[in-house]
């Protein structure tokens, strides 16, 4: 059964219908280039940087795709 969500799951991520209005997509592009280039600048932390790194990029694909894998999910139950 978990393996079935997980796959479930990357399906939605890269081939869902979108679920997002234009508002939350905007959001989230802006959100997550900003974070992306938060995350470019130099830190004493990497491992800070990194996980601002990925997920200024989940939020910006979220927003280009138009598609929130949670929200599918979630709109499932």
């Amino acid at each position: 059964m978990a393996t079935q969500m997980t796959t479930g799951l990357i399906h939605d991520i890269f081939s869902g219908e979108p679920n997002l209005t234009t508002t939350e997509r905007a959001v989230s592009v802006a959100i997550g280039l900003g974070m992306a280039a938060a995350a470019a600048q130099p830190r004493p932390n990497k491992f800070l940087s990194l996980a601002a790194l990925v997920v200024g990029v989940g939020l910006a694909l979220r927003g280009a795709t138009g598609h929130c894998a949670m929200k599918a999910a979630a709109q499932r139950l």
